[in-house]
C-alpha cells in the first residue's frame, strides 16, 4: 500500500499549514495517536488538542471530509503499514536489493511510456503560457522537480504544496491554462466529492493531463493521460514520477 486517504490529507495539512495552526495541531495529534483516537469522540479529541469542537468540525471540512463521522470511519479503516523490500541480513545486501527494485521500476517506465504522448504533452507546454504542476506528497516532489527544470529552460510554471490550494487553482482555471497532475496511484481527484467545475461548459475548462502509473477511469475533465506500467509499490514511488518529470524536461528542451 502507498497511502490511504487519511494519511494523504493529514500529511498534506502538516506540509502546507503554518506550524502551530489549529489544523496543523489537530492533524499532528491524530497522526501520532492513531490507535487511541479511534475510540475518541469529537469532544475528547478537541480536549486533547486544546481546541473547541467547532475547530475539529472545521478541520474535517477543510481536509475534504463531510464531517467528524467520516473522519471516524477513515480512522478505523486506514492501513498505514510500511512495505519492506528486502529481508537480507546485511545493509549492503538490502541496499543492493532495494536498488534493483527501484531500477526495475524505472525500466518499466522506459518500456511502457508512450513517446508520442510525451511529445504531445511537451507541445502543450510550449503552447500554453499559464501552466501549473500539481501532486500530493511524494508526487508533489516530481512537480517541484519539473518546475525547476523548466525554469532553467526559460519556462515559468506554478506549483503549490497545499492540496486545498491546488484544487482551488484548478477550480478557478480557464481554458487558457494547462495543468499537469502527477498521481502515482491515479487517486488525485478521488478526494473530491463535488464536481470541480459544476455547470461550466467543457470548452471553458483548463486542459488537464494526468501523469500516472495506474490505469483507471479518470474524471471527464481530464483531457489526456500520460501513463506507464507500475507495480504500485513503495519502491517505485516517487522514483517513477521523478523519472517521468525528467523525461518531460528533456523532451521539452529538445523541442
Amino acid at each position: 500500500m502507498i497511502y490511504g486517504k487519511l494519511p494523504v490529507v493529514f500529511l498534506s495539512v502538516m506540509a502546507s499549514e503554518k506550524s502551530g495552526s489549529t489544523n496543523s495541531i489537530i492533524a499532528d495529534y491524530i497522526l501520532n495517536h492513531m490507535d487511541e483516537v479511534k475510540e475518541l469522540g469529537i469532544k475528547e479529541i478537541a480536549e486533547r488538542c486544546h481546541v473547541g469542537t467547532g475547530s475539529v468540525s472545521r478541520f474535517c471540512r477543510d481536509i475534504g471530509l463531510r464531517d467528524f463521522v467520516e473522519l471516524r470511519e477513515l480512522l478505523n479503516t486506514t492501513d498505514d503499514s510500511f512495505e519492506s523490500h528486502s529481508s537480507q541480513e546485511s545493509p549492503k545486501e538490502r541496499a543492493l536489493e532495494y536498488g534493483k527494485k527501484v531500477k526495475h521500476s524505472i525500466d518499466l517506465v522506459t518500456k511502457t511510456l508512450s513517446t508520442q504522448r510525451l511529445q504531445e504533452l511537451c507541445r502543450d507546454l510550449r503552447q500554453y503560457e499559464k501552466v501549473a504542476l500539481f501532486g500530493l506528497l511524494k508526487a508533489e516532489s516530481a512537480a517541484i522537480h519539473l518546475q525547476g527544470d523548466l525554469w532553467m529552460l526559460g519556462k515559468h510554471v506554478y506549483t503549490n504544496v497545499s492540496y486545498d490550494q491546488q484544487i482551488e487553482y484548478i477550480r478557478q482555471a480557464g481554458n487558457d491554462s494547462l495543468i499537469l497532475i502527477f498521481s502515482y496511484t491515479g487517486a488525485y481527484f478521488d478526494y473530491q466529492k463535488e464536481n470541480l467545475f459544476k455547470s461550466r461548459e467543457k470548452r471553458e475548462l483548463p486542459r488537464i493531463w494526468m501523469i500516472s502509473g495506474r490505469r483507471k477511469v479518470f474524471p471527464e475533465y481530464v483531457a489526456r493521460i500520460l501513463g506507464f506500467q507500475s507495480l504500485q509499490d513503495q519502491a517505485g514511488h516517487p522514483y517513477q514520477l521523478l523519472y517521468v518529470a525528467g523525461l518531460i524536461a528533456q523532451e521539452y528542451g529538445r523541442q
